[in-house]
């Protein structure tokens, strides 16, 4: 596959920060179909929003975990993948979807899941785009059994070939996943201390143009409070990069009803609103129930959009310490190492970084997350991380499966309860108050 000239326009974190100055929340959807026609469809749908938006190409799971073969038989035998498979995709089909589908204003990112990126930047390169995201934490420990160390390498090649795309009129751009580690029940300090360390990394490693993740969790003021700490920690430990903050709709057990998808849809835009973050990855009314199709994308897009519409910035913040441990984690993380990747390793290794409920082997696996009475994400066991002085711990550090239950369904029943009733205006939906 030749590669592409860069294609005319701006960058992708560039569009971003132009809408940002002009006040508007870019709304962005999860979306990958593996037929072009339904792909492009998808994406001039999303284009034509009544909202400030960006496209998404999701690539499938076949070509995630590099079964090459697997996703061209599927083409072959015009199978339904769960995602765009960019890399074995009939090349001029899919520069034929760019090219009736990107403008100036309106660029595409490539998200993928990958905890071996390499032919996947290669192919959206040789397709003049430059757009992606994931890291090599996030992207490993909870979807690969690939080796920390071997993910770490990997994502080290695929940062140093996107860096080299950087011309006069191509800046490319990178995503943290690290802030959206699990979905839920891991605290908010652990999430804000790995979107840091992955945007970090991928300084370290070339990419200039960056936005750091944090995915909306179970209270909203301690969510503020997190995404506050975010942007500190990037003007500390990254202040000569682009960057911005995106938010991801909440990523645990979503409500069942519509009433209660919308209601907590309209929340995350309007947290994302209050903290001056950039971008929001939306949720649908299906979540609960199956993929969602274009028009339903469209639709949270667009209540999104409106939603966050005049919402004013939050003031003075409560400080119950998110910040504090957040940045003990990551000095003790580049203290082990002069080379961050290795440093993550022997993070992990060592139960320094420990991810709650992660199964990966090379996660320690005996921190815990655990609700409280109001709502917050607090720890209820830190493990080996240096934390002790910085945590209050419950007494009783134990977690039934009950216990856990109730807790994977605490979003969820709040919503339903107060929102799932028959008939609720969408108006109220977006004036709904915080919980």
């Amino acid at each position: 596959m030749s590669v592409l000239a860069p294609r005319r326009g701006l960058s992708f974190g560039e569009v971003v920060a132009r809408h940002h100055a002009k006040g508007d929340l870019v709304v962005q959807p999860r979306m990958g179909f593996a037929d072009p026609g339904r792909m492009t469809r998808g994406l001039l749908a999303t284009r034509a929003a009544r909202a400030a938006t960006v496209g998404t190409i999701t690539i499938d799971s076949y070509t995630r975990v590099g079964d090459h073969e697997a996703a061209r038989a599927a083409l072959a035998a015009d199978a339904d993948l769960n995602g765009y498979p960019l890399v074995d995709h009939d090349p001029v089909t899919t520069r034929a979807l760019l090219d009736g589908v990107l403008t100036r204003d309106f660029p595409v990112q490539i998200r993928h899941g990958s905890a071996d990126p390499r032919r996947i930047v290669r192919a959206l390169l040789d397709f003049g785009l430059h757009a992606t995201e994931g890291g090599p934490v996030s992207y490993c420990l909870p979807y690969s059994r690939m080796p920390l160390s071997a993910a770490v390498d990997n994502w080290r090649r695929s940062c140093e070939t996107l860096a080299e795309a950087r011309g006069p009129e191509l800046e490319p751009h990178l995503e943290t996943f690290g802030g959206c580690m699990m979905g839920q029940l891991c605290p908010p300090a652990l999430l804000v201390a790995l979107s840091v360390l992955e945007g970090i990394f991928f300084w370290r490693h070339g990419i200039r143009c960056l936005s750091f993740s944090y995915a909306q969790q179970t209270h909203a003021g301690q969510d503020e409070e997190a995404i506050a700490a975010l942007h500190a920690l990037i003007r500390e430990y990254v202040p000569h990069a682009r960057t911005h903050v995106v938010i991801y709709g909440y990523m645990g057990v979503y409500p069942r009803t519509p009433g209660g998808a919308l209601a907590l849809l309209a929340e995350s835009a309007r947290l994302a609103a209050r903290t001056g973050s950039s971008r929001l990855i939306v949720k649908t009314t299906a979540e609960a129930h199956r993929l969602p199709t274009v028009a339903e994308n469209v639709t949270a897009l667009e209540h999104a959009a409106e939603a966050a519409g005049g919402v004013p910035r939050i003031g003075q913040l409560g400080d119950t310490g998110i910040h504090s441990q957040a940045k003990a984690l990551v000095d003790n993380v580049l203290s082990l190492d002069s080379d961050l990747g290795r440093a993550l390793v022997t993070a992990f290794a060592r139960g320094q970084l420990d991810v709650p409920f992660c199964l990966h082997p090379d996660n320690a696996g005996r921190a815990r997350g655990r609700l409280d009475a109001s709502g917050r994400l607090d720890w209820q066991r830190i493990g080996g991380m240096p934390l002790g002085d910085l945590v209050d711990l419950p007494a009783d550090r134990r977690m039934t499966s009950g216990d856990l239950l109730d807790a994977l369904r605490y979003v969820e029943r709040t919503f339903d309860e107060k929102y799932g009733m028959p008939g609720i205006e969408t108006v109220k939906l977006i004036q709904g108050s915080r919980t």
